[in-house]
């Protein structure tokens, strides 16, 4: 699934641009934050399928803050961390807070492009849940609808019926009468 929007986030210029250059050239629609407060500024504008993002970056918004505000803004928007200070501690912090996956600095493309498919995988998995059910749920609301009309039908032939029988067995008047009753009866429902 080439057409994952993604954001790329890091305060190298070269890094940055590497990145970008290998995903557009893998036909990914790619924009790129050169810090945390340019990405916050396109999160708030903008939906991104995916956020690549530095780990570490100067000022008050790095890697993680970039990862809680992309999923304040956007829960099913997917952060992959990228960092050169690999630690399980950051690992485990960053997947508690909704990361969808950890790259190590210098970043293996191969990896990268493994993780993005399973990242278009997941999503389209989901995509697919929620059409079915979006399915379901309109068909469930159909034969609700369809069940409480027969129900309502099924009321007024009960009615019917009773009225025709009444007529019927009408003992106080001729037997012509009843039946005649009885026919005007059933040729009004």
């Amino acid at each position: 699934m080439k057409n994952l929007s993604i954001l790329v986030v890091d305060d190298d210029p070269v890094i940055r641009r590497l990145i970008q250059q290998r995903l557009e050239k893998a036909n990914y629609p790619v924009e790129v934050a050169k810090d945390g407060t340019e990405a916050s500024d396109l999160l708030n504008s903008k939906y991104y399928d995916v956020v690549l993002t530095d780990l570490m970056m100067p000022g008050g918004i790095g890697g993680i803050e970039v990862l809680e505000i992309a999923k304040a803004l956007h829960s099913n928007t997917e952060v992959v961390l990228i960092t050169a200070h690999s630690s399980v501690d950051t690992a485990v912090e960053a997947m508690k807070k909704g990361a969808a996956d950890y790259l190590e600095k210098p970043v293996n493309f191969d990896e990268l492009f493994l993780k993005l498919d399973k990242i278009a995988n997941l999503k389209t998995i989901l995509r697919n849940a929620q059409d079915l059910q979006q399915a379901m749920d309109t068909t469930e609301n159909v034969a609700s609808q369809t069940i409480q009309d027969l129900e309502m039908r099924v009321a007024r032939l009960d009615e019917l019926l009773d009225a025709v029988e009444t007529s019927l067995t009408n003992t106080d008047e001729d037997e012509d009468v009843r039946i005649a009753k009885a026919l005007a009866l059933l040729a009004k429902r």
